[in-house]
Order: structure tokens, then sequence, then C-alpha cells
């Protein structure tokens, strides 16, 4: 009877620190999350931006949070079918993911169930500024040449595939500028610009290191951000050259299930914050020819949710 009446009284103060805690659930009961590993989904092909920015930020959760992050590569339409994935997980925190731009864009450009409201956003890990390329021995020596010649003509502008962030910055410039750019798709950023190079198109819109990387085959334009790159510091901006502020660029993130609880939200976010600012993770994004560029919980969200209706408005 002694024994039966003190397991009652354990029961019954767990119930009581467990009404007291509150409504805020909890990843797992019993422990401090994370206690097992953390699955992070890379909604493209092993060896691409995404996944290479993806495993290096992996690296450096790994050392903040104490468990394994193991990278996982889920492709196809586009991301969508990683992005539904994610969003159809319990929502504890354990199966994060790398959000692209196209998180933004695929729910207008595909119909997907891929809507800002069906995650949690962590934060902004990383930026692939835009830039316009010519062939190096094209009639275009500057930016203002071809948005000249694009305003009296059609001109075929490569881009990395349809209802991708690249088709849909040629989109916003002839939006912008009164171009007629004519998108062409083709299978990834550095096709596009090797297509330009060849001169099989007039231009290409990429990232700035799918660009670089062609070396002296191309000569880059201009760059669609508000600041020039490092990289490249002699190419003027658009604002800088034909005095339009348009920017376009390849951003990414780190995304999660919507409705976890928030003490996980906050341990994730302080994990990618102090991530993003190790040296490694630093290095490896500038010999990339991207940008560090980070964004708590909350701006993240709103920026996701602003980039929404832009693309909304522009590819719908």
């Amino acid at each position: 009877m002694r024994k039966k009446s003190l397991i009652t009284g354990v029961a019954g103060l767990a119930a009581l620190a467990l009404a007291v805690s509150g409504c805020t659930p909890v990843a797992e009961e019993g422990g401090e999350f994370p206690e097992n590993d953390i699955r992070l989904i890379i909604q493209a092909d092993p060896g691409g931006g995404s996944d290479l920015s993806s495993r290096a930020l992996a690296t450096e959760l790994e050392n903040e949070l104490g468990v394994s992050v193991i990278p996982e590569n889920m492709p196809g339409a586009s991301g969508a079918i990683a992005m539904e994935y994610v969003g159809e997980q319990a929502a504890d925190g354990y199966t994060i993911g790398f959000a692209p731009v196209e998180v933004a864009m695929l729910n207008t450009t595909q119909n997907a169930n891929v809507l800002p409201e069906n995650y949690t956003f962590i934060g902004q890990i990383m930026l692939a500024p835009g830039v316009i390329t010519v062939a190096a021995d094209s009639p275009y020596e500057t930016l203002e040449d071809l948005i000249a010649a694009g305003q009296d003509e059609a001109l075929t502008v490569a881009n990395s595939g349809a209802g991708s962030i690249w088709e849909a910055a040629a989109l916003g410039i002839n939006k912008e500028a009164g171009t007629q750019f004519t998108p062409v798709a083709y299978d990834g950023g550095a096709t596009a610009v090797s297509a330009a190079a060849s001169g099989e198109a007039d231009a290409a819109v990429s990232g700035g290191g799918e660009a670089i990387a062609q070396g002296d085959a191309v000569r880059i334009l201009g760059v669609m951000h508000d600041e020039r790159l490092e990289q490249i510091s002699d190419v003027p901006t658009f604002q800088e050259a034909i005095g339009a502020d348009i920017q376009f660029g390849g951003w990414g993130g780190i995304y999660t299930t919507k409705d976890i609880p928030e003490d996980v939200r906050a341990t994730l976010e302080e994990a990618v914050a102090t991530s993003v600012e190790s040296d490694s993770y630093k290095e490896f994004q500038e010999n990339a020819g991207n940008l560090v560029v980070y964004k708590d919980s909350e701006e993240f969200t709103a920026f996701v949710n602003e980039q929404f209706e832009l693309y909304k408005e522009l590819l719908g």
C-alpha cells in the first residue's frame, strides 16, 4: 500500500507540473531539443548550389546542436516534392529543409501545395545575386547597350529553367526597363551562361558565381543587387547603369514544419545564426560567388511572404 501511494503521489506531481507548464508543446518528452539526429532535406540534386550550401551549413549546425545533421537530397518538380514533404512531417524540428527562392514561387508557377503559411521559417543563410551576361565578343559592351537593343527588338535571354528565379528576373527586367527579352530555358544556370558565351542566346541571367566561372568567355554587364559584387567590382549594378532598381537573387534559408514548439524554433534559430557567422561557412560562400545574408526567423518569414506576393504578381 505504501508503494502504491508513493507511485500515485509521483504521478500526481508530474500531472501538476505538466499543467503548470502551459500549452507550449515540447519536441521530446523528458529532454531538451535536440536529442536525436536531424534530417536536412535538400530539394535539388547533389553538387548544385542548394546542395553545397546546405552541406556547408549542416557541418556548422552539428557543432552547435551536438547531434548529426544529415543531408538528404529529394529533387523533383523544381523543388515542390521536397517542400511538400517537409510540410507534412511531424512538428518536432527533427526534419528541416533548405528553402530556395522557389518556395515563394511554386504555388504560382505549378499550383503546388507550397505556401508560406505551411512552414516555420528559421533563417535566411545566403544570397546569390543575379547578373546578366553576354559573350565576350558580343556587340553589347555595356548594360546600357543591351537594354537599348532590347527595347528596340526581341532578344533571347537564357535562364536556368522554366519557372525559375532567373526566368522571373528576365521578365522583371522587361517590366521595369521596357525591354523585349524572350526567356529561353536551359538545364541549370551554368548551361544558360554557356549558351550566351557561345552566342546561342543573346544574353543570360544567372547567379554571379555561375557567370564568374565562365571566365574570359563572357562579359558580365550588370548586377541585380543593391551593391557591386567584390569578385567583379568593375561591374555596375542596374541602378548605377540604367537608373532602375532591379534586384533579383537566388536566396536560400532554413525552414521546417509549421507549428513547431517555440523552444525548438528558438534553438534552431540560434544555431543557424551562429553557423552563418563561422569563418568556414563565410569562406565557402565567398568562394562560391555568393553573399552571406542572414535574416532571423521573424525577418525571414516576412521576407518570404513579401516574395510570395511579388512572384504571384509577376508570374501569375
